[in-house]
């Protein structure tokens, strides 16, 4: 797998050589619950339609960045398929690849993660989109001219960095090594606040490292703040650390962050509380109480 000496990139940085990289915009309109259940993902080509950093294109998590034919709204493809949706986006096979979105740069951080796993260099742009706007750097509006596809690469191989529900089973039982980690808010981890998922609160044996407590004003903390806050959150943690969230996304934010700041043995757990949760045989605890 290809190690890069950081996964972030600056907005000066692009801004200051724009073309040596592929630009990926992964936005994806998530609007808050409204009560339990309440899950609506939506495409974000209209976000980057309306506004975009000038050469972007636009990936799309739900459709082709997204395993067909299956149960859960964001599923990693296998190699081949993400090979062949980045060749249809017109990113050469050898191309450095920088990833952004309008939000918290957590959807950003999914597809880095899903690159990083077939061993694809990217990095994402530490702030994303409204970063990027706050320095006056240009911004491009519509649909734009997407060239001819690119060649698809045949090398991608799955580096395991996912794992899925009985990985996870296996974990919270004490038959495989690891620590799970919830990167939820802690009013979610609680459960004591309005989930999108089947149920309220989180594995039993969990972690919680909120995704959005690794961030200030929009960007990454500092490496020697990251290094603090996850120490913090797991002490003695036995690896790998298996993350998750609600839907294998903001996990990905906590998973961008423990690489910054060092750490080896991270893992995603791709279903997370979308699969979990929906299957009521397998517990969860809420309001200090076991659920099984």
């Amino acid at each position: 797998m290809i190690e890069e000496s950081s996964p972030l990139i600056g907005a000066d940085e692009l801004a200051g050589n724009p073309g040596a990289y592929a630009i990926l915009d992964a936005t994806v309109s998530f609007p808050k619950p409204r009560f339990d259940g309440d899950y609506r993902p939506e495409s974000g080509y209209a976000s980057w339609e309306r506004a975009h950093l000038p050469g972007s294109a636009h990936a799309d998590l739900l459709g082709d960045f997204s395993a067909p034919d299956t149960a859960l709204h964001f599923t990693r493809p296998a190699p081949e398929q993400l090979a062949a949706a980045l060749a249809r986006l017109g990113v050469e096979p050898h191309s450095e690849i920088v990833v952004y979105d309008h939000g918290a740069m957590t959807w950003a951080a999914r597809l880095w993660w899903m690159l990083r796993n077939v061993g694809v260099r990217a990095r994402v742009l530490d702030g994303g989109l409204e970063r990027w706007t706050s320095l006056g750097l240009p911004v491009g509006s519509g649909r734009g001219e997407r060239g001819p596809g690119a060649e698809t690469r045949t090398d991608l191989v799955d580096h395991g960095l996912w794992r899925d529900r009985d990985d996870v089973l296996a974990v919270g039982t004490g038959s495989a090594p690891g620590t799970l980690v919830c990167a939820l808010d802690p009013e979610q981890f609680a459960g004591t606040a309005t989930t999108r998922y089947a149920r309220r609160g989180h594995i039993p044996g969990s972690r919680n490292l909120p995704a959005k407590s690794l961030l200030d004003a929009g960007v990454l903390r500092p490496v020697p703040q990251l290094v603090e806050l996850t120490d913090a959150a797991l002490p003695g943690a036995e690896r790998p650390l298996v993350l998750y969230c609600g839907g294998g996304v903001s996990a990905c934010l906590a998973a961008l962050a423990l690489v910054q700041s060092g750490h080896d043995g991270v893992a995603v757990y791709d279903g997370s509380l979308e699969e979990w949760a929906a299957d009521p045989a397998l517990p969860m605890i809420s309001e200090g109480s076991a659920d099984a």
